[in-house]
């Protein structure tokens, strides 16, 4: 489904304030023992959903505005829905710098302790 010009700004706004790790930050982190341990795993793949987002997230923020696809929006808008709905959840009591929902988040390119 193609985004029209004002979807794509409103989605493009959503997904900065949602992505606050830039991407070498975000590459780094992907290669990390802790990125590679938390998620979930469809049936019969070796690597997490998120840990894959991450990924694409590296390759959007990467490329120029007028290069982004209609794919490349979906997944920012799908990115951005993953960021609230987690957040909204709120994080662990203690110990938030070490908790699976940080390394989770961070997967999907959010720092919260940030």
């Amino acid at each position: 489904m193609p985004f029209d010009a004002d979807e794509q700004a409103e989605i493009r706004d959503a997904f900065r304030d949602a992505v606050n790790m830039a991407p070498a930050e975000l590459e780094r982190w992907l290669e990390t023992a802790e990125s590679k341990e938390v998620g979930w795993t469809h049936e019969g793949e070796t690597e997490s959903v998120g840990h894959h987002s991450g990924r694409r997230i590296v390759e959007i923020r990467r490329k120029r505005q007028d290069a982004l696809t209609d794919d490349d929006y979906a997944h920012m808008r799908k990115v951005v829905g993953y960021v609230h709905r987690h957040l909204a959840q709120g994080g662990p009591a203690q110990e938030v710098e070490t908790s699976r929902w940080r390394y989770s988040l961070m997967n999907w390119g959010h720092d919260p302790a940030k």
